[in-house]
């Protein structure tokens, strides 16, 4: 699996970031996923070696790398077993609060950036809201303005890590929807206190991924300082835009690693298990599927840093980054579902781990945009084609 772009810098990230998680073994990912405890060593460990960091700015803490090297480093955690349970532990961390650091006041900046790099401080991101969905210009959480600041109230839905942040970085609407030339307007973006008395959140129960626990988020009447607004109100949801196309390059190549980590495990299976006096891997039936998911995979990685590249070099990167996404996680599923079915009965049993890989790369298949958004969008601002929503 050579990386052969990667610089010499490059490399030597990959390489740390995997002697890291040298240390965190199978048995480790499958406790977390048994249990549901959150990884709480691994994501210490990352933190330590200023991981949390890499591409926030050298001001503020951070390694002031970029999306490519931020890339890197999430595959090579994905890559190592721990699959999304390891890298949604601390994805959030990478590109979540660029927000804050783009565009927040100076005092916002200072005070929070270098508490999240260390792992200080613990973050969600409310975005997603169960009547709205993908079409954020429509979500119902109202912030509205008072004497020292707001106070928001509404619903949010797959908050990732709300039983264990004491911050949210949230958007509502500020100004109603029916007051605004255009629906992506009036919706602006706080960072604020996760305060557990106007909070509740609700584990939801799912598929895979227990470790990293997704929410139902309820919000009554938090009050928010004046100087939690990020930037200027109603602009909200263009700062968010500055943390979307690098998440779909992130996620496409986490996928890309997770389903390396199932090819690898296919493989050594394939060579060693013999059926009729023979290794199973040397039956085409065994074999092909193996190989096409390599193809894939490495098709899929150079559409991940073709993105990442453009992104860095602050080009448009928006057809490549949600091409990146939907090819990663297509990419991803095949490989792991062919490692299932490499195994035979035994990619059913939790002690083989491809289980839990396949569990876990729906993920990216799902989130954080469908593969038919992504498609919708292709489709127009690619080819040109009428808007079909």
């Amino acid at each position: 699996m050579s990386a052969f772009w990667l610089s010499d810098e490059q490399q030597a990230i990959r390489d740390s970031v995997a002697r890291v998680c040298a240390d965190f073994d199978a048995d480790y990912w499958r406790r977390t996923d048994d249990t549901g405890d959150f990884p709480e060593a691994f994501v210490a460990a990352m933190a330590a070696g200023g991981w949390l960091g890499t591409a926030m700015p050298v001001e503020l803490g951070g390694a002031g790398l970029g999306l490519t090297e931020a890339a890197i480093m999430m595959q090579a955690v994905a890559e190592s077993g721990a699959g999304f349970s390891g890298a949604s532990a601390m994805h959030l961390n990478i590109f979540g609060p660029m927000p804050i650091a783009k565009f927040g006041s100076a005092a916002l900046k200072a005070s929070a950036i270098p508490r999240l790099i260390s792992g200080e401080d613990k973050i969600c991101i409310g975005i997603t809201e169960p009547d709205s969905g993908l079409d954020t210009t429509s979500l119902t959480t109202r912030a509205v303005r008072t004497d020292h600041g707001y106070v928001i109230s509404g619903r949010k839905v797959w908050t990732t890590m709300a039983q264990r942040a004491n911050k949210i970085l949230i958007i509502a609407r500020t100004t109603p929807k029916d007051q605004v030339k255009k629906a992506t307007e009036g919706l602006s973006l706080f960072y604020t206190d996760f305060d557990r008395s106007k909070i509740s959140a609700t584990v939801i129960p799912k598929m895979g991924r227990k470790a990293v626990e997704s929410n139902s988020v309820f919000i009554d009447n938090l009050e928010v300082p004046e100087g939690d607004l990020i930037g200027e109100e109603g602009r909200g949801f263009y700062y968010l835009l500055e943390g979307l196309n690098p998440e779909r390059v992130l996620f496409g190549a986490e996928a890309v690693g997770l389903g390396r980590a199932a090819l690898a495990k296919a493989t050594t299976y394939a060579k060693e298990r013999i059926v009729f006096g023979r290794p199973i891997g040397q039956n085409q039936g065994v074999a092909h599927p193996l190989a096409r998911s390599w193809a894939e995979l490495e098709a899929a990685n150079l559409m991940a840093f073709k993105a990442a590249a453009l992104y860095d070099a602050g080009r448009d990167c928006g057809a490549e980054a949600n091409a990146a996404k939907y090819l990663g996680g297509e990419a991803g599923f095949n490989a792991c579902e062919a490692a299932v079915l490499a195994h035979g009965g035994m990619g059913y049993a939790k002690e083989y781990d491809v289980e839990r890989y396949f569990r876990e790369v729906m993920i990216a298949r799902i989130a954080p945009i469908s593969r038919e958004m992504v498609l919708n969008y292709i489709a127009e601002r690619v080819l040109g084609l009428p808007k079909s929503y």
